[in-house]
């Protein structure tokens, strides 16, 4: 067992009879300092949370952590965010899932509620914004619309992050499928970083 591993275990509280009543949120995020930021911040509230820091460790923790919410970062590690919103939507239809990104794209906003997430915020998002898309259950008719027209490099960045998302974030893929030279898109996300 790795260290992150130990750490994702160590984090997590064992459901007793006490904590029954409590609402229980899984927090799926590879960044190890913001999760356990996340993680102390809900607690205080009381919530029992659980922590996964990869989809491989999202499956472990669930064989024994049911959830009643999740927040799922976008990007993890080499592996994307999306496929932890459909394993968990396949767990529990009920479930409140809320998708987390550095970078809001309109592809991936898109995906997420497609595969069963309840909200998509883009960080910095606090407890408060994050327990008040938990809340949120339907749509706004009512929410403004943005006259502003999209740059080119806005619809350019939204192109990419599609790809990205149809490669499943593989960068040597998605630099195929866009006919550019793999370190040229790696240069361009790390410009506009996908988290």
């Amino acid at each position: 067992m790795t260290d992150k591993e130990q750490n994702a275990v160590s984090d997590q509280q064992p459901l007793g009879e006490d904590v029954a009543d409590q609402r229980h949120l899984l927090i799926v995020e590879d960044d190890v300092v913001f999760s356990r930021t996340l993680k102390r911040s809900f607690e205080r509230r009381g919530y029992v949370v659980a922590v996964a820091h990869s989809p491989e460790e999202l499956t472990d923790v669930m064989a024994h952590f049911v959830p009643d919410y999740a927040v799922v970062d976008l990007k993890l590690g080499s592996g994307s965010g999306l496929a932890c919103v459909q394993t968990l939507r396949a767990a529990d239809e009920d479930l409140k899932i809320v998708v987390l990104t550095g970078f809001a794209s309109i592809a991936t906003a898109v995906e997420a509620i497609k595969l069963g997430a309840s909200y998509y915020l883009a960080k910095p998002s606090n407890t408060d914004d994050i327990e008040a898309a938990f809340e949120r259950s339907e749509g706004n008719p009512d929410a403004p619309l943005d006259g502003r027209q999209s740059s080119i490099k806005t619809v350019e960045w939204e192109h990419i992050h599609q790809v990205l998302v149809e490669s499943d974030f593989n960068i040597s893929e998605a630099a195929r499928r866009l006919g550019m030279h793999r370190r040229t898109l790696a240069r361009k996300l790390e410009k506009r970083q996908v988290r």
